[in-house]
């Protein structure tokens, strides 16, 4: 059998897998990357986007917002600000939040309502860019 790798995927809210894998691929703020059993130590920032998990032929992806990812003895970790897994991200959800996060900036009236609203609309993007990748 083949070396797996141990991850252990943790958002504020919980710990949302810890398992052992064949390869994870991580958005790093330098690019992507995948990692594997042994691999190197290094650490990187993350940017938005779709972890990729494979584990024996099957591949589930999960968002990840903001965070870093550290690659050590032990295996992987990524600890990211938000993650949500693809099967809870449903379109048309996506799409009603990100008309009313619109809305909610076109009605702002101060700059304070503006750029909170502002930065709940750019997340709202980052995840449905996210799924269409």
């Amino acid at each position: 059998m083949a070396d797996k790798l141990h991850f252990d995927l943790v958002s504020p809210e919980r710990q949302l897998m810890s398992t052992e894998v064949d390869r994870v691929t991580v958005p790093g703020k330098e690019g992507q990357f995948g990692v594997y059993a042994q691999h190197a130590p290094v650490m990187s920032g993350l940017r938005s986007g779709m972890v990729e998990i494979l584990n024996d032929g099957e591949t589930k992806r999960v968002f990840v917002r903001g965070g870093f990812a550290e690659v050590n003895q032990e295996g992987l970790t990524v600890l990211a600000e938000e993650a949500i897994a693809e099967e809870d991200l449903n379109g048309e959800i996506l799409a009603q939040r990100v008309k009313d996060a619109e809305e909610d900036l076109a009605d702002a009236k101060d700059d304070a309502s503006r750029q909170k609203a502002q930065e709940a609309l750019d997340q709202l993007k980052e995840v449905e860019a996210a799924l269409q990748s």
